[in-house]
């Protein structure tokens, strides 16, 4: 296999400035959540994959939200895939989806229930969904605790 290079010094640098965290619709989801009450930790780590983090976690509910872009991770409705340099871009890609079906796997080996959204989606159906299964999580927490889920 030959060695993979950015397309151009122009390409590195833009790629470099990328955010990978906060993004602006990371941002906006948390921002409902937080204003209808929700308490959720950010970056949290995957259990056992410890260099990969959950975007919006709910530790005791074991919830984990992640965004996607959708460039970088495939979305179906609007992915572009690079000319130059297109091999390297495809490899690169694909391999950013293969790491999420790798940690939407270890997450639910370890119980958690995954939510992945599309950077392109509306914040508040996205905190209408996340804020409906935080409910349901707690409920049912609830009810097997006061013997209700035997």
């Amino acid at each position: 296999m030959r060695a993979a290079l950015p397309s151009s010094p122009d390409v590195s640098a833009r790629m470099s400035r990328q955010t990978n965290r906060d993004t602006n619709a990371e941002r906006a989801v948390r921002q409902l959540l937080h204003a209808a009450g929700y308490r959720y930790r950010i970056h949290y780590p995957v259990p056992a994959m410890p260099r990969r983090k959950i975007d919006i976690a709910f530790p005791r509910a074991k919830l984990a939200v992640l965004i996607d872009g959708c460039f970088w991770h495939g979305c179906p409705k609007h992915a572009t895939s690079p000319k130059a340099n297109a091999e390297w871009w495809r490899e690169k890609l694909d391999r950013n989806m293969e790491r999420d079906r790798e940690t939407n796997a270890q997450l639910l080996s370890e119980g958690w229930t995954v939510l992945r959204f599309w950077e392109h989606e509306s914040p508040d159906a996205v905190m209408r969904q996340v804020a409906a299964t935080v409910d349901r999580e707690r409920a049912d927490r609830r009810k097997r605790r006061k013997g209700g889920g035997r």
